[in-house]
């Protein structure tokens, strides 16, 4: 079975191979799996109360750092590592000193 997809890219013909531009398409999703997905399932971010002001984006930023710092300590279960902490925050803390 053959799956046609269409784009529109501004990118300049040497680099808008079909290789080049699968390559993009596949960085994007690991980015969107990675974290975009994370914080919305993990830590509720669509479900969220919080959308008015600057809340919203430092939020996100707090959501971004707590993945950054479980994944920088060789997490690799988001949800098994905040399961894991939530049982020891002490341990929780010790991540950020």
């Amino acid at each position: 079975m053959t799956h046609v997809q269409y784009g529109i890219t501004s990118l300049p013909p040497e680099r808008a191979s079909a290789a080049d531009l699968l390559k993009l398409r596949r960085e994007h999703w690991t980015i969107e799996n990675k974290l975009h997905w994370i914080r919305d399932t993990v830590f509720g971010e669509d479900a969220s109360s919080v959308r008015t002001g600057v809340i919203p984006q430092v939020m996100a930023a707090m959501r971004n750092t707590a993945i950054s710092v479980l994944r920088f300590t060789r997490w690799t279960k988001i949800t098994d590592a905040l399961q894991y902490l939530a049982a020891q925050p002490k341990l929780a803390v010790n991540l950020i000193k």
